[in-house]
C-alpha cells in the first residue's frame, strides 16, 4: 500500500490568525492576488444559533485529482509521494483545472502568462522527513499537520474538508 503526503486540517483548533496563508505567500513570494492557502469563514448551523469556524484551504493533493484528469496538456501530475504538481512549461492557462477542483484551489496570476499555481507542499524547499512546510510550522494552534497517509485516509480527509466547506451553504 502506497503512502502519500498531505496536510490535514483540524477546524476545532483554527483561530483564523491567517499565519498559514501569510507564511505560504511570503515563503513562495506569490504575486498580489494569488493565494495558495486561504482562510474561509464557515458558519455552522446549530439548533440554537450558528457557530463560526474557519477552514484553512489549500490543495488537498487528492487521491484522485480531478484537476489532473481534465488538464488537456498533461501539465498536472501526481508523484509516488502523493504530491500533485504543475509543470509551468506545459500549462497553457486554460483554467479547466479550476473548474474541476472542488476546493477552488487553482490560482491564475495576472502576469500576462496566466499559468496555474497551487500548493506543492513546498517540496524541495525543506527536509520533508525532518521539517514542516511553512504553513504548518507557522500555525500556533497546530490546526495543520503534515502527515503520511494511505489513499483511504486521504479520501477521508478530502471528504471532511468538502463537508466543512459545504456545511454553511
Amino acid at each position: 500500500m502506497s503512502v502519500e503526503y498531505g496536510i490535514v486540517f483540524d477546524p476545532e483548533r483554527c483561530v483564523a490568525c491567517h499565519g498559514c496563508a501569510v507564511a505560504c505567500k511570503v515563503w513562495r513570494e506569490r504575486p498580489l492576488g494569488v493565494f495558495c492557502r486561504r482562510i474561509e469563514k464557515i458558519w455552522l448551523k446549530g439548533e440554537h444559533m450558528p457557530r463560526l469556524r474557519h477552514a484553512s484551504v489549500a490543495c488537498q493533493h487528492c487521491a484522485e485529482p480531478a484537476c489532473m484528469e481534465v488538464c488537456p496538456e498533461g501539465a498536472i501530475s501526481k508523484g509516488n509521494d502523493g504530491i500533485v504538481r504543475v509543470d509551468g512549461e506545459k500549462c497553457v492557462g486554460c483554467r479547466s483545472c479550476g473548474d474541476a477542483c472542488p476546493y477552488a484551489v487553482p490560482q491564475f496570476p495576472d502576469d500576462g502568462e496566466g499559468k496555474m499555481v497551487k500548493c506543492d507542499l513546498c517540496v524541495g524547499r525543506y527536509a520533508m522527513e525532518k521539517e514542516e512546510p511553512p504553513c504548518v510550522a507557522t500555525c500556533p494552534t497546530h490546526a495543520l499537520k503534515l502527515v503520511k497517509m494511505n489513499r483511504e485516509e486521504k479520501k477521508t480527509a478530502e471528504a471532511m474538508m468538502l463537508n466543512l466547506l459545504s456545511s454553511s451553504s
